[in-house]
């Protein structure tokens, strides 16, 4: 009885492997029709292109779109770093050599914004012992002059009528010449100067600490303007400066760039081009970073304008965009671009006008395996 079982079970899944088209099984399920390789039919196939369901692709957010063929700015890409803006910032410097106290409202902290002309500190003047004993004789000699000088000019105020006026009057002069030069030394022995902010702004970086020890001319604190702040750039061609026509800031947005000039000093064989940033409060900029400054040129050139987000890169960090050849089928294409600004790229070789690229969730797509 169990052969017969055997024999008729192996000729089921021999009728299932060579079923026509449109065979149906006994539950009615099509024989020949494979299941999907896949349980929710996200598939990367072997010519490299992806199978992406109509339900995959809006739950992706997936977006498409024609690129026609027309000209922009050719650009170029430099390297460049963040610098401050001498016009919106300030440095504190100390004049002579003291010690730190902290100012009325503390010591200034990186972050802090501060208005111009804050006490951010106060700088207790300090002198060698030599000197300060000098003073301190000196001091001493001033008061005892004056004390003589008073009691001289009381003795004439009292024999008013008897001296003649003038030398009361000399006598009085110079009992007050030297209570001021008394009053002048003493303030010179227990002198503090206040440090204060040259510019309202930001601190961008504070070196100082309660009781601290400094000297002449050290740098204590840093203030910039964060909205107003300047990029540097590093040119090799010395004709690129005549041939700007705007510039932008790669992967960062709310900042706009204005050529400050063209210098005619060369610094370790490049040509610095400085640009004036106008810049949002939430713009991540700060001082001394590294950005890539995009320069639009006054050439034009052909190409497919696209957003930034559509070139993503392949494993071999080949720059490619996604193609719909299908209702549910991309194709990878490599592709040239140039950055145009921080939002749109010119693809310059690699597309047709009649491809529909994916401008968005291209990064998506780029991870199905």
């Amino acid at each position: 009885m169990k052969r017969p079982l055997l024999t008729l079970g192996l000729l089921l899944a021999t009728t299932a492997g060579l079923a026509g088209p449109g065979a149906h099984g006994p539950d009615g399920e099509h024989l020949d029709q494979a299941g999907p390789a896949h349980a929710s039919g996200l598939l990367r196939l072997p010519d490299g292109s992806v199978n992406v369901p109509k339900i995959a692709q809006r739950r992706m957010g997936i977006r498409t779109r024609l690129a026609p063929e027309t000209e922009a700015a050719a650009t170029l890409e430099l390297p460049g770093r963040v610098v401050q803006d001498p016009n919106a910032s300030g440095r504190v410097q100390a004049s002579h050599g003291g010690r730190i106290e902290p100012g009325p409202n503390g010591l200034p902290v990186p972050g802090q914004a501060v208005r111009k002309g804050d006490v951010l500190a106060w700088l207790h003047h300090h002198a060698e012992p030599f000197a300060q004993a000098n003073q301190e004789a000196q001091r001493a000699e001033l008061r005892a002059g004056r004390q003589l000088a008073e009691q001289r000019l009381k003795r004439l105020e009292g024999l008013e009528g008897t001296v003649p006026r003038k030398e009361i009057d000399a006598a009085r002069l110079e009992a007050q010449s030297l209570a001021a030069r008394e009053r002048s030394i003493a303030a010179s022995l227990d002198q503090r100067e206040p440090l204060r902010a040259p510019v309202s702004g930001v601190v961008a970086r504070s070196e100082l600490m309660a009781g601290q020890v400094i000297d002449a001319r050290d740098v204590l604190v840093d203030i910039v303007d964060p909205a107003r702040l300047m990029i540097e750039a590093q040119a090799v061609d010395l004709t690129l400066g005549q041939r700007i026509a705007g510039a932008a800031l790669a992967g960062v947005e709310g900042v706009k760039l204005q050529l400050a000039g063209v210098p005619r000093t060369l610094r370790d064989g490049t040509l610095p081009l400085s640009f004036r940033a106008r810049a949002d409060m939430a713009a991540p900029l700060a001082v001394g970073q590294t950005v890539s400054v995009i320069v639009a040129l006054k050439d034009r050139a052909k190409g497919i304008v696209l957003p930034a987000d559509a070139v993503v890169r392949s494993p071999v960090n080949e720059a490619v965009v996604w193609i719909k050849t299908g209702a549910e089928r991309y194709l990878p294409q490599p592709v040239q671009v140039t950055p145009l600004d921080a939002k749109t790229v010119l693809v310059t070789r690699g597309l047709a006008a009649d491809n529909r690229v994916v401008v968005q969730g291209a990064a998506l797509i780029a991870q199905i395996r």
